[in-house]
């Protein structure tokens, strides 16, 4: 008999038997979910966007502030992700802490948010390394080609397809890139800043321009407002970090590896960003080129800084490590994929659930992730502001995801067992911020970023929010109720143990056995 680790315990304990390769170690988790958050790809393609919504002021203290209000959010998701490391991670949580009556509604529709908020994630990293890639392309013809939306498109669909070859037939060699990935990022973003400051240091902008000066191109009157909208950039930036939980089934002593990758990867990230804006903000020869510039306003900051080949190659840097964060990306949510489909929760679960036999990795998922991240770069076609509303919906998505697991904490604060990782008495007073600051950021993004407000400016995230929660909500209705009862055992628990969850489910069939054939059974069976 084999002899069972403490990870692979825990996990039974929760309901689950060890399918995924625990291969790997705290630290390589820690790079995904640094990988995955990706300064360079939340900073560079929204820097433009930022540079009229409030301007350099809510550029730099805007980041501080958001900085502090993540930690509150992340703390909350440590503590928990601690107490169960599972690749369900959120969806999973709200149904460990919330009443038997309500775990699976609530439990299916924190999955399902999850996932739509990381299907936009998906989309917004590999649409932004698009925007990057042809203002590189355009740099490096002196911008005598511009770059149009259906090229943008095609650059994005090669994109997409790249990452998922390399999650198909270099599985085994995922965990290695994000090492190199995590040290992409530290040390490329350093040379990057270091560059500007040295290229620029006879002509910086002053210190009044970069501390103080608002600005305001947005067309509302209100300034309070558009600096609350200013920090979209900075909040798009501080997403992902659950991803350290999706991978927590593959993770070794993933109850507190998990938590040490949320809160480091955060920590790491503000750090650097915040050196990264400094040294672009301090290296704009000429705010109105930047804003008006033909191609991306960070592209041209560079430009003038470096000139034509220090940009390009600046460029090249950044579009590295974005590839790196929408490799990433792709394998996290993937795997959440798999847990939703495992339980049950998805149309397709039978097919979206199976592993590839020789790698146990989700190849299915991979592909089925990356083909509606296509379908949602489509509307940029049509409106360029579509790139801003998917950021949105992604980043407001996620937090609502990030709140739900929160509030049942704070709701059934007696009874939670912790982890290794936990805050004690300060748990409570933590919750209360971090679901105030998640509801705040909720309302603030769907709002119109531009007045008035046209069929070409406006921000639809909230048309694309709301005609997803109704889909979603009659897929519940119509079947999601009546297959769906909450996170499934695969494997009965052996022993008594704080961490096992009963959730009255351990019989019931969920959509993966309902909606496979005979043969799809066998095959999608793993040891």
């Amino acid at each position: 008999m084999v002899e069972m680790s403490n990870d692979e315990a825990i996990l039974q304990q929760m309901g689950y038997k060890q399918e995924l390769r625990r291969t790997w170690s705290s630290f390589r988790n820690f790079c995904l979910c640094f990988s995955t958050m990706s300064i360079l790809s939340g900073l560079t393609p929204l820097y433009g966007t930022a540079l009229v919504t409030g301007g350099p002021v809510v550029i730099i203290f805007g980041w501080i502030f958001v900085t502090l209000m993540t930690f509150s959010v992340a703390l909350s998701m440590a503590e928990v992700c601690s107490a169960y490391p599972t690749s369900g991670g959120l969806y999973y949580w709200s149904a460990a802490l919330s009443r038997p009556k309500y775990k699976p509604v609530l439990s299916f529709f924190t999955g399902w948010f999850n996932l739509i908020g990381q299907l936009a994630g998906t989309a917004a990293v590999a649409f932004g390394l698009a925007l990057i890639v042809v203002a590189t392309i355009s740099i490096g013809t002196d911008q005598t080609w511009v770059p149009t939306p259906g090229a943008t498109v095609g650059v994005y669909i090669a994109i997409l397809f790249i990452v998922g070859l390399l999650n198909t037939f270099a599985n085994n060699s995922l965990g290695i890139m994000n090492v190199v990935s995590m040290y992409w990022h530290i040390i490329g973003t350093w040379i990057l800043i270091i560059a500007l400051l040295v290229c620029t240091r006879a002509t910086p902008a002053s210190a009044k321009f970069v501390f103080t000066d608002f600005e305001n191109h947005t067309g509302w009157s209100n300034n309070g407002f558009v600096v609350l909208l200013g920090l979209l950039q900075s909040q798009y930036s501080f997403t992902g970090y659950d991803s350290a939980a999706h991978m927590t089934e593959e993770t070794q002593n993933a109850q507190r590896g998990g938590p040490i990758s949320i809160l480091g990867s955060i920590l790491v990230t503000s750090i650097l960003g915040l050196a990264f804006l400094l040294a672009v903000t301090f290296s704009i020869q000429d705010y109105d080129r930047v804003i008006n510039s033909s191609t991306i306003p960070i592209a041209q900051v560079f430009l003038d800084a470096l000139g034509k080949t220090g940009a390009i190659l600046a460029m090249v840097i950044i579009i590295v490590g974005v590839f790196f964060c929408s490799n990433a990306g792709t394998t996290s949510n993937a795997r959440l994929i798999y847990a939703l489909s495992r339980d049950g929760a998805l149309p397709f679960s039978g097919t979206l659930h199976k592993l590839d036999p020789n790698t146990k990795s989700p190849v299915i998922a991979v592909w089925a992730l990356l083909f509606v991240a296509a379908l949602l770069g489509l509307p940029y076609l049509g409106s360029e502001t579509a790139f801003v509303a998917i950021t949105s919906v992604c980043t407001i998505s996620l937090y609502i995801t990030y709140g739900l697991p929160t509030l049942c904490l704070l709701l059934t604060r007696d009874t939670f067992v912790p982890g290794p990782f936990n805050l004690g008495k300060y748990s409570q007073i933590n919750g209360i911020i971090a679901i105030c600051w998640i509801c705040f950021i909720s309302i603030l993004f769907i709002l119109p970023t531009e007045y008035p407000v046209t069929a070409a400016n406006m921000n639809y995230a909230i048309a694309i929010f709301g005609a997803l929660w109704v889909i979603v909500g009659i897929y519940w209705v119509v079947r999601g109720r009546y297959v769906f009862k909450g996170p499934v055992r695969n494997v009965e628990s052996t022993t008594s143990s704080l961490h096992s969850v009963d959730f009255d489910n351990k019989q019931e069939k969920n959509t993966a056995e309902i909606d496979a054939t005979p043969d799809d059974k066998v095959f999608s069976e793993v040891a």
